[in-house]
């Protein structure tokens, strides 16, 4: 049985772009924090994220744009605006 190509969609790739930059982002920038202590609660922090950014562009790579892709994206938007909420960066 031959493999089900995935569907793809240039529109919500951009948003994986763009969401792959604004992680990158937010680690740099909890990369230069000094304090070990401050540098360690941001990352713990964030590493939910950063799980969920991981979940959304594995489910494209793997699947295509799906049923679920909005409800990823959306997961993902909901905890990185969380994250910038609580702390500072």
């Amino acid at each position: 049985m031959p493999k089900k190509r995935r569907k793809l969609n240039k529109d919500f790739e951009k948003k994986i772009y763009a969401s792959k930059k604004n992680v990158e982002l937010v680690l740099a920038k909890i990369h230069d924090i000094n304090d070990e202590d401050i540098q360690k609660e941001y990352m713990t922090a964030f590493n939910g994220v950063v799980y969920l950014y991981d979940e959304l562009k594995e489910d494209y790579e793997q699947q295509g744009f799906n049923g679920n892709s909005e409800e990823f994206l959306e997961n993902y938007k909901n905890a990185f605006n969380l994250f910038e909420s609580e702390f500072e960066i």
